[in-house]
């Protein structure tokens, strides 16, 4: 199998400097790196391409030759000296403890993120609402402090990695050596173990409680909203920081509105008199009444709007929506004899009595006018 242009892994040109071939080489560690999810094979390939072209002797090998080792297998210069210097630069953008030099590997420890979902009424989410929320997550426990050592015993540094949270491995290739971190097996990246282990959470420092948390919900929340309660989530192993608590809303259907946004909708059932001649009605609103004026003549679906009627802005600063009333005119299905009687009188006088024909050319401007010229 062919083995990749090593300026290509790198995506740097063949006459690039040093300072060039430095910084690709960062960019692509943080993609690639595998504590942080990247790449395993890519980023040892990444590194055994960096150690050949960041070394002069081997790089200049490598471009006359193809091979680091020179004519015939020969290598005239070590590409893994000088290692240290690598080391340094992985500590120094994956904040220490990844090339198991220096610093030990906390982050691992740190308490995990927890969620917990609420579902709430339309108003509650207009209103705000306090909620008390009872949750199962991971707590400092209380026997040992979190330390995880019975009895007030310290931690030693673990033995298996000697206190960096890592073991390395070095392995050979046809490019030379390479160095490869991964994760105490020992210690599990603390870089330090507990000989007598707390017998109420094993060591872990933290043990499952039940607890009840009270969550304010500010107005305006609607569904998918996450809440953050910072530090509230599970708690770190021996001692290290916690994660944080999130709250997921879902606001439930309502009776009466449908929301869109910060808009909502309603539908007005208006008798058909009422359309006609107009009036003045209550109509709800999600925090109480307003009176609404009616125009005489509305038409069915027409829709008219009340300011400021409807939910309130997550953190606007008292900024709302609007409400929407749909208007569906009632037409009666049954008449009595004097209400009948009415009507046709009504029909008389606007001149609506007779029969429409296909011949009425009243009948085709009417629908001109529905359907557009």
């Amino acid at each position: 199998m062919a083995v990749r242009d090593l300026y290509d892994i790198l995506g740097v040109d063949h006459d690039a400097d040093q300072d060039a071939i430095k910084r690709a080489y960062r960019r692509k560690a943080r993609e690639l790196h595998p504590d942080t999810g990247g790449d395993e094979d890519g980023f040892k390939e990444l590194t055994t391409a960096y150690e050949v072209l960041r070394n002069p002797d081997t790089r200049a090998n490598y471009d006359r030759f193809g091979d680091p080792r020179g004519p015939g297998g020969r290598m005239d210069g070590d590409p893994f000296a000088g290692f240290g210097d690598l080391s340094d630069l992985i500590d120094s953008f994956f904040g220490g403890g990844f090339s198991g030099r220096g610093a030990t590997r906390t982050a691992s420890t740190a308490g995990r993120d927890a969620l917990i979902d609420l579902t709430i009424d339309l108003e509650e989410a207009a209103q705000g609402v306090r909620r008390d929320l009872d949750v199962d997550v991971m707590r400092t426990c209380d026997t040992c402090g979190g330390g995880g050592a019975a009895d007030g015993r310290g931690a030693v540094r673990c033995p298996t990695c000697g206190g960096t949270g890592g073991v390395q491995q070095v392995t050979r290739s046809v490019f030379g050596q390479m160095l490869t971190t991964s994760t105490c097996p020992g210690c599990r990246g603390s870089g330090q173990r507990i000989e007598h282990p707390c017998s109420a959470c094993n060591g872990e420092g933290r043990r499952r409680t039940s607890e009840t948390v009270t969550v304010d919900v500010p107005p305006g929340v609607d569904t998918g909203t996450r809440l953050r309660l910072a530090g509230r989530g599970e708690a770190g192993r021996m001692g290290a920081r916690s994660g944080d608590l999130f709250v997921r809303i879902r606001v439930g259907p309502h009776d009466i509105f449908e929301r869109d946004g910060n808009d909502l909708h309603c539908r007005l059932r208006l008798p058909m008199v009422q359309a006609v001649l107009g009036v003045d009605i209550e109509v709800p609103t999600i925090d109480g009444s307003h009176t609404l004026t009616v125009p005489a003549g509305t038409q069915p679906d027409t829709v008219l709007t009340v300011r400021r009627a409807g939910m309130p802005k997550l953190n606007g600063g008292g900024a709302r929506g609007d409400l929407y009333v749909h208007c569906q005119v009632e037409i009666p299905r049954a008449l009595d004899e004097q209400q009948r009687a009415l009507v046709h009188e009504l029909a008389e006088l606007r001149g609506e009595d007779r029969p429409v024909t296909s011949t009425d050319r009243g009948l085709f401007d009417r629908l001109r006018g529905v359907f557009g010229s």
